[in-house]
């Protein structure tokens, strides 16, 4: 397939032809070129809590603490770290750190980026709500104090990126964009890291390049030039993987694995993600936004959530739409994390008559309409598992309107708490269920519960959450783990559907470690030869 063909297949027809084309003349014996359905939202790297946006800043950012490609911490820009007392760490930074354009690495450096990571408009304030203060002890040294204790804080620092803050104050970037307002900053579209890649150029939706960073602190990385295309038709995706105009697809269509293994000139990898994929509903408004009629809220009813729950045919959705690429879930976190229960983990049967009845007990004998918001590009299948949704709810007289965004839309319209009803997928960045509770099941505030658009409220869980965050008896901590989930499990705060497993396609020369979070290592990529 030439190129000409591909820019036809494509959703953005010539703009995608004109970037494969610049790609395939880039390409040299140690330029990688890759592909996903959709792009990072942002390079600013504390505005949006995203994964393949945060993928993208990690290629070029740098954070004090890391994770290899088996999710193991390792020393990043600190070297080492230890507790002081209940509520100080001391981080002892590496020395002779550079950012890309030069300059120095310092103590000022962390203290500037965790308060950043603190604003009103980052996305990453959760991460860092019980520090108190930065204390800059010298040049390569700091004590991070805390409020109470927090016996996770190492894990929460593995998401928050180091900028530098001469370039931020020098770019009137001192605060994150504000993505939900689709604030235009100098940070969307330029970087300043550490990281073992360089950006280079920046084209949302279009492209991205990188280039290797010959100052990088860690070890070299061997691919010298990275260019991401983002290709929302999955069929030219793979033509391109197909033609070689593409080294690795992040997120091959499941119904093209088997056909992907059998070519010689591909190999394709799979593992259980750290992510499920849940529906969320508002329960905390009044009314609908989607629907003036009615003047309540059903949602707001355990029966009919309930019974939204039984009219769900796991699997089918488990057969049909993931193809066995999917373990059906009963709660918001995956096997490998945690606090996770494998008791807790069991869903309610598929009724679809009690579902009815359900529904009829709550009022709502004949039903009512609902806008279910969707993502079209962020997790497998997306539009498709909306799709089935819809359907399996149609049979209990519940008349959903789908509403399929691309994420840049969709991620707008959860921010700003405009959604009914929505499909979201949640990674545990931390490896602990109290990653979880902090951003989907704590009473929304500026600082924790940001992303529970559930408008979930329950002083009890609120209390728990806030022992489970300072408790450093891990026996006590995860009995109090447990607590949590029993009382979200009754409460059906969510609709849990499944564990998403991922796949990744690339060229047989390619060597690239598969990591669990869905996030590319690329400095650990090699080219056989």
């Amino acid at each position: 397939m030439n190129l000409k063909s591909i820019a036809n297949l494509s959703l953005k027809g010539a703009a995608f032809g004109a970037a494969l084309l610049l790609a395939t003349q880039i390409q040299a014996a140690n330029t990688l070129r890759w592909s996903s359905a959709g792009d990072a939202l942002t390079m600013d790297p504390h505005a949006k809590n995203e994964t393949p946006t945060i993928n993208m800043n990690r290629q070029v950012y740098d954070t004090l603490i890391q994770r290899d490609e088996n999710l193991n911490m390792e020393p990043g820009l600190a070297l080492s770290w230890e507790p002081l007392s209940a509520t100080s760490w001391q981080f002892n930074l590496r020395s002779g750190v550079t950012f890309h354009d030069g300059s120095a690495f310092s103590a000022e450096d962390v203290k500037f980026s965790i308060e950043r990571a603190q604003a009103n408009t980052s996305d990453f304030k959760a991460y860092v709500n019980t520090i108190e203060s930065v204390e800059i002890i010298d040049e390569h040294t700091v004590v991070i104090n805390t409020k109470s204790p927090d016996p996770i804080l190492p894990s929460y620092l593995t998401f928050v990126f180091m900028m530098d803050q001469t370039w931020s104050l020098t770019h009137k970037v001192s605060s994150p964009q504000d993505y939900n307002s689709s604030e235009e900053t100098y940070a969307v579209r330029h970087a300043n890291g550490t990281g073992a890649y360089s950006l280079a150029e920046r084209e949302p939706d279009l492209k991205t390049v990188l280039q290797i960073n010959p100052n990088y602190w860690g070890p070299a990385a061997q691919i010298e030039t990275i260019i991401h295309t983002p290709i929302s038709s999955a069929p030219t995706r793979i033509a391109a993987l197909l033609s070689n105009e593409l080294d690795f697809v992040l997120d091959p269509p499941i119904q093209d694995l088997k056909r992907l293994n059998a070519q010689q000139s591909i190999k394709v990898t799979s593992v259980p993600q750290i992510r499920t994929i849940f529906l969320g509903l508002d329960q905390g408004a009044p009314t609908l936004r989607s629907n003036p009629d009615l003047d309540n809220n059903p949602l707001a009813d355990k029966r009919v959530r309930k019974a939204m729950y039984m009219a769900i045919d796991i699997k089918a959705i488990q057969q049909k739409i993931m193809r066995g690429l999917a373990e059906p879930a009963g709660i918001i976190t995956a096997p490998g994390v945690n606090g996770y229960n494998k008791a807790l983990d069991t869903r309610l049967p598929f009724d679809r008559k009690q579902a009815k009845e359900l529904l009829a007990q709550a009022g709502y004998p004949e039903g009512f309409k609902i806008r279910l918001d969707c993502p079209n590009n962020r997790y497998i299948n997306d539009e498709a598992i909306c799709q089935a949704v819809v359907s399996m709810l149609s049979k209990i007289d519940i008349k959903v309107s789908l509403n399929a965004q691309p994420k840049s839309i969709f991620f707008k319209t959860i921010g700003n708490n405009d959604s009914d009803f929505y499909l979201l997928g949640w990674g545990v960045a931390t490896l602990d269920s109290e990653y979880v509770f902090r951003y989907l099941l704590n009473t929304r505030s500026d600082k924790i519960g940001t992303w529970n658009r559930a408008n979930f409220s329950n002083a009890e869980v609120d209390q728990l959450i806030a022992k489970i965050q300072q408790e450093v008896d891990l026996t006590k901590r995860d009995q109090m783990i447990e607590k949590v989930w029993q009382i979200t499990k009754e409460d059906i705060t969510y609709l849990p559907l499944h564990h998403q497993v991922i796949s990744w396609a690339m060229s047989s020369k390619l060597s690239l470690p598969i990591v669990a979070s869905n996030e590319p290592l690329f400095r650990l990529a090699t080219y056989k030869k």
